[in-house]
């Protein structure tokens, strides 16, 4: 199981998050200038509003420290490349969603370890593990940002080569991640039994909250249709697998799953059920 923690978990996660830079271009970077209001909707959304909602989510089942802390984890959390798939199958703009994910990847470098840190304390008070804010923010760069960047400078420099290989990096990404969401499942199986009927209807509560909530501001800001869609996507779709990687990291645990990767299990498997009915809806209009 260490080898699983200490080796797997990250060089899976970097995985994922190379195939999502693979599929990238300088370009989807560059139109955020040409589309400030949609991404800046959309970044607020996920920036500011997706863990406020998350935090009074929490509040409102009180939920016990660590399963707080991992809630608050997944809220802290891009998009990543689930949220580019559905934002296709709902026929949104999937350019925009493949911006906001970029950039918002990126910017968690400076947002993630600051808001992990702070959750830590906040909820866990004297049982709280020591952060280092310095070395979480190199685990996130060495995990997620820096295999983006290769995997967009890839494709800038060989790009027929990145298009080959984009499939099959697309299929291991999804094959790991579902190894890595029913791994930190069936390690705390028991744990997962005890709190199911508060841990299950407060993700899935966050989750429809988090999609209404997005489609709203993006109304109230008057982008279009398909830009909508989208934000209400990004906005309720998180990287279930870097949310279980941080709970490692800050966990320190080296054998079996640390309490505070379960929301980020269970919401990996519930985020489809969730996003399938505004998926249909978001289809037909």
């Amino acid at each position: 199981m260490d080898i699983l923690i200490n080796v797997v978990l990250p060089l899976s996660l970097a995985i994922i998050m190379l195939s999502l830079g693979i599929g990238l271009t300088f370009g989807d970077f560059a139109r955020v200038l040409t589309r400030l209001r949609a991404f800046g909707v959309g970044a607020v959304a996920q920036i500011i509003a997706l863990p406020v909602v998350a935090y009074l989510v929490v509040i409102a089942f009180k939920l016990p420290g660590e399963l707080a802390v991992g809630f608050m984890l997944l809220s802290f959390c891009p998009g990543g490349v689930t949220s580019n798939m559905i934002t296709k199958l709902a026929k949104g703009d999937v350019a925009l969603s493949v911006s906001l994910t970029a950039v918002i990847s990126l910017l968690g470098l400076l947002t993630v370890p600051f808001l992990a840190a702070w959750s830590v304390v906040h909820f866990m008070g004297e049982n709280a593990p020591q952060i280092d804010i310095a070395t979480l923010a190199i685990a996130v760069f060495l995990i997620t940002t820096l295999p983006v960047l290769i995997g967009v400078t890839v494709r800038h420099f060989a790009t027929g080569f990145a298009q080959r290989i984009e499939p099959a990096l697309s299929v291991l990404a999804t094959v790991l991640f579902v190894v890595i969401v029913l791994a930190a499942i069936a390690g705390n199986w028991a744990l997962l039994i005890d709190n199911l009927s508060t841990l299950g209807p407060a993700l899935i509560v966050m989750n429809i909250g988090l999609m209404l909530l997005g489609l709203g501001l993006a109304r109230a800001s008057g982008l279009t249709w398909h830009e909508m869609k989208t934000v209400s996507i990004e906005t309720g779709v998180q990287n279930a697998t870097l949310g279980i990687a941080l709970a490692a990291i800050i966990s320190g645990q080296s054998e079996g799953f640390s309490t505070m990767a379960l929301p980020s299990a269970v919401y990996g498997i519930l985020m489809y059920f969730v996003a399938a009915p505004f998926v249909a809806w978001y289809r037909k209009r």
